[in-house]
Order: structure tokens, then C-alpha cells, then sequence
């Protein structure tokens, strides 16, 4: 057993100034080590900006801030940083369900491969967010001001090639895009560099999957009820799938069971982190998110932990900062690097 931190980072401000004030707080970590040894040493910079040119520029700022707090080239940051061209990641679960309410998910991952910092951000030049890094500038999920929620799922690396990770997908729908509608059209022009599925929602019900890879994107839509977790389910996709996903089936109908009993934001995401629950494992670490659409309320937690973290993100974007620093749980962890 070992215990498990994530810090909280809340920042108002330009782009630059967000990444600069992060790169200052990653300086010296594990953090920027951990990308070293799985990133590569230098990127095609020339189509990172172009592709960032055109879904979130403003990114090209925070990357700039996080070389200068960084203390390192340009380049050097966006080939740790950037989510383009990074080679095939390590992936575990990651399980949604979408309400008319409400958006749960929990997700599993090797420690070693999370940032552990949870951002509350408002740039100048994008959407106020909130939401778990990945890869420093990148998001495994997170909500916006507009009340645009999306979290991202790993199928595959069929047919992988060099492209746009997920987390930084889900940054950059999450950035720019006020509704579900807009964020299936980037979904559909990014150049996605794996399989992956985006669970996305809003106010009113619309909730969507997206399942994404690099040469076809489709769309399962339903107007009260979804469940996501790591596999496509388009026939047109499902060539494309692991030869072992049968948990990733189980998980799906389990969260099935769950939505027939209509429970609560609060009651939902209580189930999402119980380590008796199917959907928990006990030697990754386990993060559980939730936002629900009428109040603006996030709840969010780490393994094995009784502190939840209880924001209303209105309140929030309108100037009020919470006092949490950090979260703190515990883990039975395995070394995957």
C-alpha cells in the first residue's frame, strides 16, 4: 500500500502565464522525467503548430510558458508536452456513464503515467475548465463554463500513427467548443493518432459517444442514457478492437444495471469509486469524476479516499477560488515502467 497525491492548480490568466506558473511547479519533478523516457526527442514541429493553429492556438502559448518555467527549449517541451506524436501509451480502463443529470466516470492508469495535478484554469483566450492533466497540457477528462463535459477511453492502436494523442483532444474540445455539436465536428477533423472512444454531454440529455480512429470517426447518440467504456460498438468499428476486451464488455453491461436503478449524481458516483464495485481496480490507481448539469457541480476523488473534492464550477468561473489544495488517497501499486 501506498499513498496517492494529486494537487490542485487553479490559474487565471493569459495562456503563457498558465504554463509558465505550471512549468515552474513541474521543474525539478518526476513528471517531465516520466515523458522523457516514453516521448520522443524531437517532433515534426511544423505540423504540431499547424494543427494547433487551427483547433486551439492559444495552446501554442501555454506551451511556450511551459518551456520558459521549464527552463528548456521550445521544442523540447512540445516534443514532452505537446500529445503529438507520442509513441503507443500503456492503457487501462476507463468507464462513463451520461444521464439527463448527470456525467460519472472513473478511470484506471499506472500511477507512474499521472501527472497527479487536477487544473482549474480560465485562460484569457479559451473556456474556464476543470479537469485531471495529462501530459502536463493534455486532459483525461474535464468539464468547461458552457457545461460541455467530455472524458476519453482507450481501444486500440490499430492502424496507430502520428497524430493527436486523446488528452490533448479532449484539451482542445474542452478549450473551444460550447456544445456537444461543435465538439463532435473537431472530433471529426483532428488527426487522432489512436482508437479511442470520447464520452461527451450536456445539459438537456444530449449526451454522445464519439468512436474515433485515425481513418473513421462515428457517432452513438441517446437522449437520456449512455454508457461508455473501452471498446467501439459501430459495426463499421469494430474491427478495430482489442482481441481482449471482454471486461470492457462486462463493465458496459454492468453500468447498464446501475442506470435501471435511476440513482443520483451523488449515489452514481459513490458506486463509480467503491473498491468492491466491477469497476475498480486495486493495484492501478482509480480517479472518479462526475458533473451534474443543472447545479454545475463537480465531485471528484482518488483511491480508497473519504475526501471528495465538492466544487460548484459556476462559482468558480465567476472569481471564487476553493481552498483544497490537494487530494490525497491509496493505492496497491504495481511498477509498470
Amino acid at each position: 500500500m501506498s499513498d496517492f497525491t494529486v494537487n490542485i492548480f487553479q490559474q487565471r490568466g493569459s495562456s503563457y502565464q498558465n504554463g509558465l506558473r505550471l512549468g515552474r511547479e513541474l521543474n525539478g519533478t518526476r513528471i517531465p522525467q516520466t515523458f522523457e523516457m516514453i516521448t520522443r526527442p524531437e517532433i515534426d514541429t511544423d505540423n504540431l503548430k499547424a494543427i494547433y493553429r487551427s483547433f486551439a492556438p492559444h495552446l501554442l502559448d501555454e506551451l511556450e510558458g511551459l518551456a520558459d518555467g521549464m527552463e528548456i527549449p521550445w521544442s523540447r517541451a512540445a516534443a514532452l508536452f505537446s500529445g503529438y506524436d507520442v509513441p503507443r501509451p500503456i492503457a487501462l480502463g476507463c468507464s462513463a456513464m451520461l444521464t439527463d443529470a448527470y456525467y460519472v466516470r472513473n478511470y484506471d492508469f499506472s500511477p507512474e503515467l499521472y501527472d497527479s495535478y487536477f487544473s482549474l484554469i480560465q485562460p484569457a483566450k479559451a473556456f474556464a475548465t476543470a479537469g485531471y492533466n495529462l501530459q502536463a497540457l493534455g486532459r483525461h477528462e474535464g468539464v468547461n463554463q458552457h457545461g460541455l463535459v467530455a472524458g476519453l477511453h482507450f481501444v486500440s492502436n490499430n492502424g496507430y500513427t502520428t497524430g493527436i494523442s486523446a488528452w490533448t483532444a479532449i484539451r482542445m474540445i474542452l478549450d473551444t467548443c460550447a456544445t456537444v455539436s461543435e465538439a463532435i465536428n473537431m472530433l471529426k477533423e483532428i488527426p487522432h493518432a489512436a482508437c479511442y472512444n470520447f464520452s461527451m454531454g450536456e445539459e438537456g440529455g444530449n449526451a454522445v459517444v464519439v468512436e474515433a480512429s485515425p481513418d473513421n470517426v462515428e457517432v452513438r447518440h441517446a437522449p437520456t442514457f449512455l454508457t461508455c467504456t473501452n471498446h467501439f460498438q459501430d459495426n463499421s468499428l469494430q474491427h478495430k478492437n482489442r482481441p481482449d476486451f471482454i471486461h470492457s464488455v462486462d463493465r458496459h453491461t454492468y453500468i447498464q444495471t446501475i442506470g435501471e436503478k435511476k440513482l443520483i449524481q451523488e449515489e452514481s458516483f459513490d458506486h463509480f469509486r467503491d473498491k468492491t464495485s466491477p469497476l475498480f481496480y486495486m493495484d492501478y490507481d482509480d480517479l472518479t469524476f462526475s458533473y451534474g448539469y443543472v447545479d454545475a457541480r463537480i465531485l471528484t476523488a482518488i483511491a480508497q479516499s473519504d475526501q471528495v473534492l465538492d466544487i460548484e464550477f459556476d462559482d468558480w468561473v465567476a472569481g471564487k477560488d476553493i481552498s483544497e489544495q490537494q487530494l490525497r488517497g491509496t493505492i496497491e501499486q504495481r511498477k509498470m515502467l
